[in-house]
């Protein structure tokens, strides 16, 4: 094949990511000037360099899910069909993240399904309750023990894999590592190939990697992507938050003033949603305090 072709990109590490080749050969690359920047997901184009590959051009991409501070912007992914957000009682998942990750997905246009795990554990019920209002809005809640019953996971988990690009979400504590290695039983040693080839070593942990989940299919992709405590959204505007969460979106017709923040208008159909039940007082509140940082950001920038 020429080598003036497209590849995909699999795992990235600052400016130098690995690509795999139509033939499937791997090679490391790294973009052709200061501007141009590929993600894990990316279609490219690409030529040769010695041993390794410049990439000349990323390929138009359908979507990609990003979280961005005041300081810096951080990309997971492109080219989505799904997020997967593993989720746990104990330690009891943050709703606050849950919805930062959920506004981010959303924005992205990337649909999202909760994996609610460690079900075996008495927190479960909890946390169930918890995601009760997530369900109620249209988000697939799946359910697994990973580690009691992992037979019962894959059976669960592999009709809503195949066939899609899949990227995996979770904070530390939540079983995100369990799963990837439940379902690529080869990650483990895909990662030290990885640090090898990009002579990066324990910091290839902190970025995205792709795993084919079919073999030579080649159609159905897990993606390990760095646990995650922050979630910035300062990419996106105040006054799109609630655009981006459904049950607020549901009642955004409702309200007196065309440009209600739903903070404290009078005649505001959201926080009359709310007081009537609605909307969860948590999921009020987290939107609240997003607006609050968002804008504050706004005026920092």
């Amino acid at each position: 094949m020429s080598d003036d072709a497209t590849a995909l990109v699999t795992s990235a590490h600052g400016r130098h990511v690995l690509i795999e080749c139509a033939d499937g050969r791997t090679l490391l690359a790294h973009p052709r000037g200061k501007k141009l920047a590929a993600v894990v997901g990316d279609h490219v184009r690409w030529q040769r360099a010695g041993d390794e590959a410049v990439i000349d051009a990323v390929l138009p991409r359908r979507n990609l899910l990003m979280r961005q501070d005041l300081w810096r912007s951080k990309s997971f992914a492109a080219n989505l069909d799904q997020l997967l957000i593993v989720l746990a009682g104990e330690p009891m998942f943050s709703e606050a993240q849950l919805t930062r990750a959920l506004i981010a997905a959303e924005d992205a246009g990337i649909a999202a399904t909760l994996l609610l795990n460690k079900t075996d554990l008495p927190s479960a019920e909890a946390a169930r309750a918890k995601l009760a209002p997530y369900a109620a809005m249209g988000y697939p809640v799946v359910e697994v023990s990973i580690k009691r019953q992992p037979e019962a996971a894959v059976a669960l988990l592999t009709p809503l894999l195949v066939g899609r690009i899949t990227l995996v979400l979770g904070a530390s504590g939540m079983g995100k590592s369990s799963l990837v290695n439940l379902l690529v039983p080869s990650a483990a040693a895909a990662v030290g190939e990885i640090s090898t080839a990009l002579a990066a070593g324990r910091h290839t942990t902190t970025s995205t990697r792709w795993y084919w989940l079919d073999g030579a299919a080649k159609t159905s992709a897990l993606l390990d992507s760095p646990g995650f405590q922050e979630f910035g959204l300062m990419h996106i505007a105040p006054t799109e938050l609630a655009l981006r969460m459904p049950d607020l979106a549901a009642h955004l017709g409702a309200c007196r003033f065309a440009n209600c923040s739903h903070r404290h208008e009078p005649g505001c159909g959201v926080r009359a949603a709310a007081a009537a039940g609605a909307i969860s007082p948590v999921r009020l509140r987290i939107y609240e305090q997003l607006w609050a940082e968002l804008e504050a950001g706004q005026r920092k920038g």
